[in-house]
């Protein structure tokens, strides 16, 4: 999936689940290894001490009698709870099957839920999650172990394609139904977010847990090749239809719509109080995860979320 390794879909689910495992907990460059890798800046519930506020943190976590006291905006670092509940909440709308690089965003998606998996496996800590699909949601309750982990990782690979035309639920759907869990928790939503009704909802969940919302995303959704006349299928709809690509004013004018989505993407995610991260199906995706973790390790003093 990264570096030339085969895609999920290549793979039986026993060689895929094996080989998202090698990935983030035996990977050789040492990217993800140590013990506080962090996904998301994790408040915890115990206060560690009171620190100047740097652009980035959360306004949520101001101390304000510091404030006050030194006329210097300060935030309250905290140490990360002991024990943590983390769900995955995977997108398998039909956009998701979509891919001209490397490997589908389904496959992505799937790998991201390992790295989330992985990477928030502790003694005690607990994972669940969320999958819609065309039989609806399908929630995995939270546990611990290394066998639940990997349970939940095989039903995210068996998840059924969604044909075209087929009713299914929205994303806005999958996040809004976060709001039976108990708060606390981390929340990491994984999809392309092409679809519109989830600002709300996950919006409504990052008051209650700290959120993760990981963008997937092909280059053919950002730019179109120059390749004559190109049958396009809506993979929600299952309707075709034909785009002359040749026509260089056509390809600027998608270039810019798409632009203007992404941003409008980018904006209600920072909006809702979520951590983004961004992935390609064209990227090494394993390493960009790897960035995003370091980043928001230094942003957190190296605490664990």
């Amino acid at each position: 999936m990264s570096g030339g390794s085969p895609t999920l879909h290549e793979l039986t689910p026993e060689q895929a689940l094996k080989h998202l495992e090698l990935l983030f907990t035996r990977r050789p460059d040492g990217l993800l290894q140590g013990d506080h890798t962090s996904l998301v800046p994790g408040p915890g519930s115990e206060v560690s001490e009171t620190r100047p506020y740097v652009i980035g943190d959360d306004v949520r976590r101001m101390d304000w009698n510091a404030t006050a006291r030194t006329t210097v905006p300060h935030v309250r670092h905290t140490l990360a709870d002991r024990e943590l509940t983390t769900w995955i909440v995977l997108d398998a709308s039909a956009s998701m099957d979509f891919g001209t690089a490397r490997m589908e965003k389904r496959d992505l998606a799937v790998g991201a839920a390992a790295a989330v998996a992985f990477l928030t496996e502790r003694a005690g800590n607990r994972l669940g999650a969320q999958l819609t699909g065309p039989d609806g949601i399908t929630r995995i309750p939270p546990r611990a172990g290394r066998r639940h982990l990997l349970a939940l990782l095989h039903a995210a690979l068996d998840r059924p394609r969604v044909a075209p035309g087929i009713p299914e639920h929205t994303l806005g759907q999958t996040v809004h139904a976060l709001r039976e869990l108990p708060a606390g928790g981390m929340v990491a939503v994984i999809s392309d977010f092409l679809e519109t009704g989830w600002e709300q909802p996950l919006r409504v969940a990052a008051r209650r847990h700290q959120v993760l919302a990981v963008e997937t995303i092909d280059p053919r959704e950002l730019e179109l090749p120059s390749v004559g006349l190109l049958t396009v299928v809506d993979p929600e709809t299952g309707r075709r239809r034909e785009i002359p690509t040749h026509s260089r004013r056509l390809r600027d004018r998608y270039a810019q719509a798409a632009l203007e989505q992404r941003a409008l993407i980018r904006q209600s995610i920072r909006r809702s109080g979520a951590a983004h991260l961004r992935l390609r199906t064209d990227r090494d995706w394993v390493r960009d995860i790897a960035r995003h973790v370091e980043t928001q390790r230094r942003r957190t003093g190296g605490g664990a979320a």
